[in-house]
């Protein structure tokens, strides 16, 4: 059940709290969740709520994507977001913040599905190599992406159909990211 890109997703997750911990004291808080149920969730007030990365009993399932696109999905995509539940995570890449996604529920699961389907049905209108967004950055229109051909981490810019590989692979995307918590 477990791979190498678990292992390296929950390594980055286990230092995330442990950087987290060391600066603030206490588990990772985010108001960006408030009222939407997770098994993340430890604590929670009117104003935050105190979470932590929680391993899936069974993995989820992509079927339903790849059987409405008629696309069988990379392993590292299906990986990337099938094994845990966690709130998204702050982090750099040789020193561009990023907001590495992650599934909070199984209602978050649905929502991302359907937003994975929407952008390969979009790509597939314009003739573009299929790609799955794993992270966002400052700029809206500027994401990270696993290429679904090759696997290779790439940092597209949609509006433009641009596309720049900056990883050769997800685990070695993973193993370069640096906490970013401040």
């Amino acid at each position: 059940m477990e791979n190498t890109v678990h292992r390296a997703l929950w390594a980055l997750t286990q230092n995330y709290m442990a950087v987290w911990q060391r600066h603030y004291q206490h588990l990772p808080c985010t108001d960006a969740y408030i009222g939407l149920p997770s098994p993340c969730i430890v604590s929670e007030n009117d104003h935050q709520l105190q979470w932590q990365p929680v391993k899936r009993d069974a993995l989820a399932d992509f079927t339903n994507v790849e059987q409405a696109i008629a696309l069988r999905l990379h392993s590292d995509i299906k990986d990337f977001y099938n094994a845990f539940y966690c709130a998204d995570l702050s982090v750099r890449y040789q020193g561009e913040p990023l907001s590495l996604l992650q599934v909070w529920s199984d209602d978050d699961l649905a929502r991302l599905q359907e937003n994975i389907l929407g952008h390969l049905m979009m790509q597939r209108q314009r003739k573009l190599t299929p790609s799955v967004f794993i992270a966002t950055t400052a700029d809206e229109m500027v994401i990270i992406a696993i290429d679904n051909m090759s696997g290779e981490v790439i940092r597209e810019t949609l509006n433009k159909g641009t596309r720049d590989v900056i990883a050769p692979n997800l685990d070695a995307f993973l193993s370069a990211l640096e906490v970013d918590v401040a």
